[in-house]
């Protein structure tokens, strides 16, 4: 007698990213053909990335607790984000240089003229961007109360929560195992509400792309062409053949292939222009290639404010064409100087929509004043360019928590090879591990045992 083969799960969540793109296109048709109608619909868009946001603190704070809560070693979270930051700030400048480069190879910007119009968004900008400074940036990190960081969305400060409560679990010791299991099972109800919310994700894909090519149309697209060919060329550079070698020298996984493991997360990125709504899923995504979670949940979430690759790629380009175009091009030192002023302002702004358009102005107001009118030039396509420095910033999180999960022993890399090869897939209906309920990779730091049944 022969035992019946058993059903086999199909995955309905692949309609759902089909449904994305055909949003997508449709977005932009909405945006050509009446761009009126384009605008008005930016809600949708604005609405969707709301809902994502909603879910960001919740789900580091139950990552970060867990992860460590459960290590026996305090030195190993230090050691795993004092990695994660040194990692960053490297790349961060590596991609500087090659930005400055290619910049100065392109010359971007030459032959534009300013109008009234470009030169009052330009001021608009830099307003914006004069609202901070890095003093304002740390103190920020300290939220008001325990609970204001879920409150208002920061992400540094839910870091600091989540760290202190799982330091203070740690060194509980066996009575912080009730606890422990808890914020476990109340991460899978996290997980499963964003899986519930990703349904959404085609209105506010659509609603997102009819009102930026509403807004701007092709003809601010045609005559700033080459900034944005050049920017696109610029991260392709960078991730290909810097994130790409590295990737496989230390880690041995291929950067296609884990860039093709990310394709939905990178689709939601290119239709909603923010790195930041893919984290939940990229956190996700990482412990279940064979990332430990204590390696995750501190490398991504810091990742989302210190690292700046695509970023720095952005203000190389737009500070050199606005100097291009106002015909007052920069010397080297100058060049240098001011992109290093940029860099640092914009700590904490990976993942927001628009702040490198603001983090540009402020740098040019408080160094060079006389370039700000050329801001206005880069308003209309900046949300292009906006997605491809959020693509390029989530690549490079990716990258580097592999890497660091493999500098600090946390990286499974045959379990890695079974999920790049698609004989493990992700479970896209609740987001988390269900097949061997393994909390982590094999470990030399001995770890307290948590629920079963919790993400890895």
């Amino acid at each position: 007698m022969t035992t019946p083969p058993s059903p086999v799960h199909r995955d309905r969540t692949r309609y759902l990213y089909l449904a994305v793109i055909v949003a997508v296109l449709a977005g932009i048709a909405v945006g050509l053909l009446a761009p009126d109608t384009g605008v008005a619909l930016k809600p949708l868009g604005t609405a969707f990335v709301a809902l994502i946001k909603m879910m960001i603190s919740p789900i580091i704070f139950c990552t970060i607790v867990l992860g460590v809560g459960s290590v026996a070693q305090a030195a190993k979270v230090g050691k795993v984000g004092g990695l994660a930051i040194g990692y960053f700030l490297v790349m961060s400048t590596v991609a500087l240089v090659i930005g400055l480069v290619v910049g100065n190879l392109m010359h971007p910007g030459e032959g534009l003229q300013l109008t009234d119009e470009l030169r009052k968004a330009a001021e608009d900008q830099a307003a914006k961007g004069g609202e901070s400074d890095s003093t304002s940036f740390l103190l920020g990190i300290i939220p008001a109360t325990l609970v204001s960081a879920f409150t208002q969305g920061q992400v540094l400060q839910t870091l600091l929560v989540a760290l202190l409560t799982g330091f203070a679990l740690q060194s509980m010791g066996e009575r912080a195992t009730p606890m422990l299991n808890g914020i476990g099972h109340i991460q899978r109800l996290v997980f499963r509400i964003l899986a519930m919310i990703m349904w959404a994700a085609p209105v506010g894909a659509f609603g997102a792309m009819a009102a930026v090519v509403g807004a701007g149309g092709f003809g601010v697209l045609q005559s700033l062409a080459v900034l944005m060919a050049g920017f696109y060329l610029t991260c392709l550079l960078f991730v290909g053949l810097v994130l790409g070698p590295m990737l496989w020298l230390v880690a041995r996984v291929n950067l296609l292939s884990l860039l093709r493991y990310l394709g939905r997360e990178f689709l939601l990125i290119l239709s909603t222009s923010s790195s930041e709504s893919a984290l939940p899923r990229l956190i996700a995504k990482m412990e279940h290639l064979g990332v430990s979670r204590t390696v995750a949940g501190i490398t991504v979430p810091t990742g989302y404010s210190f690292n700046l690759d695509g970023t720095a790629i952005y203000l190389t380009m737009a500070t050199l064409f606005v100097a291009s175009a106002t015909g007052a091009p920069l010397s080297v030192g100058e060049q240098v100087s001011l992109l290093l002023f940029m860099i640092i302002a914009s700590k904490g702004a990976a993942g927001v929509t628009g702040a490198g358009l603001a983090t540009l102005a402020g740098g040019l107001q408080s160094h060079r004043p006389g370039l700000v009118d050329g801001v206005g030039l880069i308003v209309g396509i900046d949300r292009f360019m906006s997605e491809a420095r959020a693509l390029t910033n989530f690549a490079g999180n990716a990258v580097a928590t592999v890497l660091i999960g493999t500098w600090v022993r946390d990286f499974d890399r045959e379990r890695a090879e079974e999920v790049l090869s698609g004989r493990l897939p992700f479970d896209e209906a609740t987001l988390v591990d269900d097949h061997d309920g393994r909390t982590s990779p094999p470990s030399p730091d001995a770890e307290r045992p948590v629920a079963a049944d919790s993400l890895r």
